[in-house]
C-alpha cells in the first residue's frame, strides 16, 4: 500500500479489525541518503539522526499514529519477550531505551506502537481482538530454536488472558529457505528442537555443485 509516498505492507488477517494499526515497512518513502536510501528507521547504523527521525515521522503520518508513542525493541537474538506499558511510551525514539535484550513485545495499552527490526529474520505479528492486546516478536534462527513466538503467545496468554485459538497472527517477509545457508552445527541445534516429521519443512542439504 501506499500513503502520503510511504509504501508498505499489511496483512488481510488484520485488516478485518479497523483499530488495529499495523504494517511492515519497506525502504521506499523515506530522506535518508546512500547506502540508507530511504525509509531507514535504524539509529544504529550510521545514518544521520534527523533523518532516521523524519522517517519515523513520515511513516507515522502515513499510518495515522503519532510517531511519540512508538516503543522500539533491543533485539540481541532472545527469547525474551517485555510487557510494554504506558511508562514505554516513546523509549527508542524520543526517550533512551532502559531495558535490553528484548526480541518481543507485547502491549494491551491502546495507542502503543510496537516496532521491531529485521534483515532477514521472520517478523511475527499477534493480534487478541477479544482481549485488546497485540505482540510483536523477532525471531531469527537462534529466537526460532528458542522458540520465541510459542513464548510470546504464553505471554500473552499470562499477561491478558489471551486464548492461542482466538488470536490472529501473521508471518511478516523474511529470508527464503534457498537463499540462507547454514552450517551443521545450526542444523543439529534444530534436529534437537523439533520433531523429526517437521525437519523437512525446516531444511535439507544443498547437493555438491
Amino acid at each position: 500500500k501506499e500513503n502520503n509516498g510511504v509504501t508498505y505492507l499489511t496483512y488481510p488477517s488484520f485488516e478485518q479489525f479497523p483499530d488495529i494499526v499495523h504494517c511492515f515497512s519497506t525502504r521506499l518513502g523515506g530522506v535518508s541518503q546512500w547506502i540508507f536510501s530511504s525509509m531507514n528507521l535504524s539509529f544504529t547504523r550510521g545514518d544521520e539522526e534527523s533523518c532516521v527521525k523524519e522517517n519515523y515521522r513520515r511513516i507515522s503520518d502515513a499510518m495515522g499514529f503519532d510517531m511519540n508513542s512508538i516503543v522500539t525493541s533491543d533485539q540481541t537474538h532472545t527469547n525474551n519477550v517485555r510487557k510494554v506499558t504506558e511508562k514505554d511510551r516513546g523509549k527508542g525514539i524520543v526517550i533512551p531505551r532502559d531495558y535490553t535484550d528484548t526480541d518481543g513485545m507485547i502491549t494491551n495499552v491502546p495507542g502503543l506502537v510496537l516496532a521491531t527490526f529485521y534483515a532477514d529474520c521472520v517478523p511475527l505479528y499477534f493480534a487478541d481482538p477479544a482481549n485488546h492486546a497485540i505482540g510483536l516478536s523477532h525471531s531469527g534462527w537462534r529466537g526460532t530454536i528458542q522458540k520465541i513466538g510459542a513464548v510470546t503467545i504464553e505471554k500473552m496468554s499470562e499477561e491478558y488472558g489471551s486464548n492461542p485459538k482466538d488470536l490472529k497472527v501473521a508471518i511478516g517477509p523474511s529470508i527464503c529457505q534457498d537463499c540462507y545457508e547454514v552450517s551443521e552445527d545450526v542444523i543439529v541445534q534444530f534436529e534437537e528442537q523439533f520433531k523429526k516429521e517437521n525437519h523437512k519443512d525446516l531444511f535439507y542439504k544443498k547437493e555438491n555443485g
